[in-house]
């Protein structure tokens, strides 16, 4: 399979969390995706966890308010970008990058001090395309070919 030439940033969606088009930051330096997620709560139901939060800052403009809801979620251990290791919880969830669609493992984190609410490490990138660090929004043209 012939690899997609991306940019250093993409406009990517997030179907199972109601974002569409929203700007995503391609970091190589990082193995796992992340993403801005506010308000997170275990929720226990009959017995059965549920894994509740907002997703993005009140301020951005994909904002909705909404809660999601996950019923299948791991906790994690990550190292942050100061390289301290800290307990965050792990979602997989579909993504559509450059007009495919992928499940990709998320991270939520609190990325409300960072330019990008999401962030694409390597592993959703791992043999699927490869990063022009020059240019931004390479995937436009892929997006409107489907």
């Amino acid at each position: 399979m012939e690899k997609k030439i991306i940019g250093r940033k993409e406009k990517i969606s997030l179907p199972d969390l109601e974002l569409d088009l929203v700007w995503a930051k391609v970091d190589t330096g990082a193995y796992t995706s992340s993403i801005h997620a506010e308000h997170i709560q275990v929720e226990e139901k009959d017995g059965r966890r549920t894994l509740k939060f907002q997703v993005l800052l009140e301020g951005h403009k994909a904002f909705t308010g909404k809660f999601v809801t996950f019923d299948q979620f791991k906790e994690k251990k990550v190292k942050n970008s100061f390289g301290h290791a800290e307990l965050r919880y792990l979602i997989v969830t579909t993504i559509v990058i450059a007009g495919e669609k992928y499940q990709a493992e998320f991270t939520l984190s609190d990325r409300s001090s960072m330019k990008n609410a999401v962030l694409l490490g390597r592993k959703i990138l791992k043999s699927r395309f490869l990063v022009d660090v020059t240019r931004t929004n390479l995937a436009l043209p892929y997006r409107k070919k489907g």
